[in-house]
């Protein structure tokens, strides 16, 4: 039983790896946009005076509140909700991502403090390293690269377009 559930749980855990990487492509941005934009000086100030402790406990609690998220957009996608099911995971996954990505960056150095975490966040590098060097990840990567090139291409042409016909009018 061992033999059989070892590669399943590789493969599980390699698909959940995946697809928080691929949100955090997308989280980060956003993540370092509201950094540099939305002004939460005291708020940022207070996180950053927190013991180590207690900032792993801050840092915890959209994990704890939206990691739910998840079986919930599955429940929803199995009872046939298949769009409110995208939105929920969506938007729940790119929150808690924004979230735990701004509260890492603000007590990143006293998280790693605590041998517990350090230990489990060099695991985490570990496995998305080892994620990252698959051919599977490179083809996907390639895969969103072409993807973006071509709705860039696309959107450079359609604002061409709206340029040329605005010029015919005038």
């Amino acid at each position: 039983m061992k033999r059989i559930l070892k590669p399943v749980t590789y493969i599980l855990a390699a698909i959940y790896f995946l697809v928080d990487a691929v949100f955090m492509a997308v989280a980060a941005p956003i993540a370092r946009w509201i950094g540099r934009h939305v002004e939460f000086k005291r708020l940022s100030a207070w996180i950053k005076s927190l013991s180590p402790y207690a900032s792993l406990a801050l840092f915890l609690v959209p994990v704890i509140i939206l990691e739910p998220v998840k079986p919930v957009a599955a429940y929803l996608t199995a009872t046939g909700q298949v769009l409110s099911g995208a939105v929920t995971f969506i938007v729940g996954e790119l929150l808690k991502l924004v979230l735990v990505e701004r509260l890492f960056h603000l007590t990143r150095d006293k998280l790693m403090r605590i041998p517990a975490f350090a230990w489990a966040y060099g695991k985490w590098a570990e496995v998305k390293a080892w994620l990252q060097a698959t051919e599977a990840w490179r083809a996907i990567r390639a895969l969103s690269f072409a993807v973006r090139d071509t709705v860039v291409r696309a959107k450079a042409r359609l604002a061409g377009s709206f340029n040329r016909l605005a010029a015919s009018r005038d």
